[in-house]
């Protein structure tokens, strides 16, 4: 088992391949909380990727968290090809530990193809990489910062200044953007690190456990440098919480949205 300290991302994102649909991630680690959901998440994304002709690039993932995982436990991948067509690839990933499914996904890849860019959302005023250091606990080869937040009414001081909706982050391995499967997956990474919810985290009521996350690529070539990542709360109902986020390139460039929904439910003081 190899030790916290010295795991890189490149290391989480090397699977095994088993046979023609099959992958399992082998390298383990001891670790006090639940599978981070950003790596699974990233690993099947990299599983179906290594299905399709290597010119076809990620476009959108639709995943489901099913049951806590353990970093202490290899995970299997199961793909399964439902489309190749002239210009998209359909998969869907079936994550195992122990025999049971932690996690699925589908999700689509597309042969490059040329259309004007368009883009309605602008990159807050920041700086790349400015604000105080954000300690990215769980996150390998990643650093972060932590601007000037947005400000929401009724929002819990606290709470926003424990869990930013508004971040720089960066993969220090630049290798990654050279890439485009490895450079998706490292936005899958990123992408569920916080949440969006920190605003209606207040009087008891908390944000937990991802249920659903889904995600866009719009461009690649994000790592190697700062990405703004811009949460934005929706709504809550239900024992749950919806949110969408942007990560922008420091030229203000879209390069992929995102949207999850979590758990959101009351701690009982008593």
């Amino acid at each position: 088992m190899i030790a916290y300290d010295e795991i890189e991302l490149r290391d989480l994102l090397t699977l095994e391949q088993l046979d023609d649909n099959q992958f399992r991630a082998n390298l383990v680690f001891d670790e006090e909380w639940k599978l981070y959901g950003g790596q699974v998440a990233a690993q099947a994304l990299l599983a179906a990727g290594r299905t399709v002709d290597v010119e076809r690039r990620p476009h959108s993932f639709h995943g489901y968290f099913l049951r806590p995982g353990s970093a202490s436990l290899p995970t299997r991948f199961e793909v399964f090809r439902d489309r190749d067509g002239g210009s998209f690839s359909a998969r869907r990933v079936v994550a195992v530990q122990e025999g049971k499914v932690i996690f699925n996904a589908s999700m689509s890849f597309q042969r490059p193809d040329e259309s004007p860019v368009h883009q309605v959302p602008t990159m807050p005023a920041t700086t790349p990489g400015e604000g105080e250091y954000l300690p990215l606990v769980r996150l390998f080869s990643c650093e972060g910062r932590r601007p000037a937040q947005p400000e929401y009414e009724g929002a819990d001081p606290g709470a926003m200044a424990i869990v930013p909706v508004r971040y720089w982050t960066r993969c220090t391995d630049s290798s990654f953007a050279a890439d485009p499967l490895l450079d998706a997956c490292a936005i899958t990474y990123l992408s569920d690190m916080s949440t969006g919810l920190a605003p209606f985290i207040r009087d008891g009521w908390h944000s937990s456990s991802s249920l659903d996350h889904a995600i866009w690529f719009h461009h690649p070539g994000a790592t190697g440098d700062w990405i703004l990542n811009e949460l934005q709360p929706v709504t809550t109902s239900g024992g749950r919480g919806t949110y969408t986020g942007q990560m922008f390139r420091p030229d203000g460039l879209l390069v992929a949205s995102f949207a999850q929904e979590c758990l959101y439910r009351h701690t009982d003081p008593r």
